[in-house]
């Protein structure tokens, strides 16, 4: 790499950095944001609700619109976007205010990553430096999230919980000030038109499913809220894949999604996302609620886990070298699923080192399975694809933390209530409900890693015919 571009991938992995920052650095400041503002108990999950419709649910839209119209153009405009909106959002002076900011937050998400990610593999070529430049970019998305939530309770006891959002409007100040220097403009070589009816019936899809789990978190999957924009969402999904089959200048190109590395790599990579999000989430409960930890103390067990996936993300290339992308892929969907298993040793009474140990090395795992599926699924796809190639890598990156926790996390508060209801106590009765969601959390991960492999080893077959 020149010293240029090397600036360039520091640039763009700061942007997917703060946006992972932001994922999770409220979750530990939410109980006394919620007082400051007045926000009830049951309003809380719309801290996080009003940020994930939004970035989750413009993903595909925000890719295709910057390969028609200039990817750095869009950058430049979702960086401005989400920083006024962080800005918005620290200074809210009702519940009403801060939503707003944090739903523009996820819509300015929204089009950072994806057109983020597409400067990334349409600057570094494919092979070696891709790959490097991929696992740098994995690694800190990763640790982005783990670093969230040490930040969001130290800053919070410390400074307040507006200092978080403080903290994510002078990086994104950082960021968009150094942006229109090092970046030049790529996009699509023709200009097709945008496939409305596929953007509306994707959107709409997404953003139904997303608010479906994320109320189920707390209502349960029987409140009619839930059942019928779930099956709202599901019907606009299945009408999208209608209309691009049909569709003369599709959104998504389903020939793409044919392409079994595609495919299977995208599914790789949205399980190991929701999953290896969803332990994280649950392993906080656990510490702070169970074992009674402090914030800070729960921050220095992440903090440890960060520190092991950041080694993870420097020697994922040189193992991607070695072993191959879908070796390593499988590996560390193994590895993941493993170390999460082992968390159903844990007790009421002591279990922090166990914690800290298997979070750590499923960490690892995931690292592997996070930079070895953006290289499988972007590989072999042409530069004036690789705005929707990457879109999809993101979309299943983004989905997978916003679907993960709240599906899990729902099950497992629908166990929690059982276990009460039949008299267990406060701590037993949390303990069975986060490992019930830890061993599909595991199961979920063995079993795609089963999938995977068997996909992969087709195409591997088929291209040795």
């Amino acid at each position: 790499m020149t010293p240029r571009t090397k600036l360039v991938l520091l640039l763009l992995c700061a942007a997917q950095f703060i946006i992972a920052l932001d994922f999770s650095i409220l979750n530990v400041a939410l109980p006394v944001l919620g007082r400051d503002l007045g926000m009830g108990q049951a309003d809380l999950q719309w801290a996080v609700t009003a940020f994930a419709l939004p970035s989750g649910g413009f993903l595909l839209l925000s890719g295709r619109i910057a390969d028609l119209f200039g990817r750095r153009k869009l950058f430049l405009i979702g960086l401005a976007l989400f920083t006024g909106a962080s800005v918005l959002a620290a200074l809210a002076w009702s519940p009403a205010v801060f939503l707003t900011g944090r739903a523009l937050q996820g819509l300015g998400a929204a089009v950072i990553v994806p057109t983020g990610m597409s400067l990334l593999t349409t600057t570094f070529a494919e092979g070696p430096q891709r790959e490097r430049a991929l696992g740098i970019s994995g690694t800190l998305l990763s640790m982005g999230f783990t670093i969230g939530m040490v930040l969001g309770g130290v800053m919070t006891d410390s400074l307040g919980w507006r200092s978080t959002m403080g903290l994510l409007a002078v990086a994104g100040v950082a960021v968009l000030a150094a942006a229109p220097v090092l970046l030049t403009e790529s996009r699509h070589p023709r200009r097709p038109r945008i496939d409305v009816p596929g953007a509306v019936t994707v959107t709409g899809g997404l953003l139904s499913l997303i608010y479906a789990l994320s109320t189920a978190a707390e209502q349960g999957f029987g409140h009619p809220d839930v059942l019928v924009t779930l099956v709202a969402g599901l019907a606009l999904l299945a009408a999208f894949v209608r209309v691009e089959s049909r569709a003369d200048q599709p959104l998504v190109s389903l020939p793409m999604l044919r392409r079994r590395t595609v495919a299977w790599g995208n599914l790789a990579g949205l399980t190991t996302f929701a999953m290896m999000s969803t332990a994280v989430f649950l392993m906080t409960l656990y510490l702070q609620e169970v074992l009674r930890l402090s914030a800070f103390l729960t921050g220095l067990v992440f903090g440890v886990q960060g520190v092991v996936s950041a080694v993870a993300g420097l020697v994922a290339p040189k193992v991607i070298g070695r072993l191959g992308a879908r070796r390593t892929l499988l590996t560390g969907l193994l590895l993941q699923a493993g170390f999460t298993a082992t968390l159903l040793g844990m007790g009421t009474g002591s279990g922090v080192w166990l914690a800290l140990t298997s979070v750590s090395f499923a960490s690892l795992g995931h690292l592997w399975a996070i930079i070895s599926y953006g290289v499988t699924a972007t590989s072999g796809v042409p530069d004036a694809e690789q705005g929707l190639a990457t879109g999809l890598v993101t979309s299943s990156q983004q989905v997978g933390i916003t679907l993960g926790i709240p599906l899990l996390s729902a099950v497992a508060s629908a166990h929690i209530a059982a276990l009460r209801a039949d008299g267990s106590g406060f701590a037993d009765a949390t303990l069975g409900g986060i490992k019930l969601g830890l061993g599909l959390d595991a199961a979920l991960v063995a079993v795609v890693a089963l999938l995977v492999a068997a996909g992969l080893r087709t195409v591997r077959t088929t291209r040795r015919g």
